[in-house]
């Protein structure tokens, strides 16, 4: 059956974007990819260090919804979902893009990881997700698409990527069960995996130049991919056009994941 489509593609519909820091952000691209295509758009900012450098930004996009959301602090989250229900009424996309270990647990060994360590690791970038789309299932009412954002490394070792592995892997996991569940209620969930990326929570990767010219060697394509290209794989991931994929790991890496 042929699909009867507005333009632009994305107009009139409602997305939450989580995990902006500033304009080399995953998440921004994602909110830029959507705006293009005419979405509406909630930005959410870590804290108050961090909005100078979130609050232009979503005031370029006309983002009607910008509120702080640090997933640790209890009530943040809920104070965002309901901020959305009474502005909205719904919601139509959302994009958790936020991932967090601390440092001295990042950046050395998995058998060095604390046990507190891990556990902040899988609630911040894990866990959260989950958070996230038992409050965004009941706003999306017509059916919707979720998207987490995911990394190789989850599935194939990744010299330094140390905790952040079985964390990532635990994500795309939840990712799979979450589609599940949803699916009977229109809701797709979608892992999205990024190449190597220079974000500002990459920097914290030891040797990340290096896994980053690896990767431009690697890659099929030739060349490092860009926040715009994941962006823009969501952006289509949550059009009619994709209305039937659901629960897969898409890699977003100009093919570096097919090569041994």
């Amino acid at each position: 059956m042929a699909l009867e489509l507005p333009r632009p593609i994305l107009q009139g519909r409602k997305a939450l974007v989580v995990g902006v820091a500033n304009d080399s952000s995953i998440a921004y691209g994602c909110a830029q990819a959507f705006r293009e295509l005419d979405a509406e758009l909630a930005i959410t900012y870590l804290n108050e260090k961090a909005r100078p450098h979130v609050e232009p930004l979503a005031q370029a996009l006309g983002a009607p919804i910008f509120m702080p959301l640090d997933v640790s602090v209890p009530g943040q989250l809920e104070a965002v979902f309901d901020e959305i229900g009474r502005t909205w009424g719904r919601l139509d996309i959302l994009v958790h893009s936020i991932a967090f270990a601390p440092k001295e647990d990042l950046q050395g060994g998995l058998l060095d990881c604390s046990a507190d360590g891990f556990s902040k690791a899988m609630d911040v970038s894990c866990h959260s997700f989950v958070r996230m789309a038992k409050l965004a299932a009941p706003l999306m009412r017509d059916g919707g698409t979720m998207f987490a954002m995911s990394y190789y490394g989850a599935n194939k070792v990744v010299p330094n990527y140390n905790v952040m592995g079985p964390v990532k892997a635990a994500l795309e996991a939840c990712c799979r069960y979450l589609a599940f569940e949803l699916g009977a209620r229109n809701i797709r969930v979608h892992a999205i995996s990024p190449g190597p990326l220079k974000t500002r929570a990459a920097s914290g990767l030891k040797d990340f130049d290096r896994l980053l010219n690896d990767a431009a060697q690697r890659a099929p394509l030739g060349e490092l991919v860009d926040i715009m290209d994941v962006g823009y794989t969501c952006a289509f991931l949550a059009t009619p056009y994709a209305r039937r994929l659901s629960g897969s790991t898409l890699y977003v890496d100009g093919g570096v994941n097919i090569v041994g």
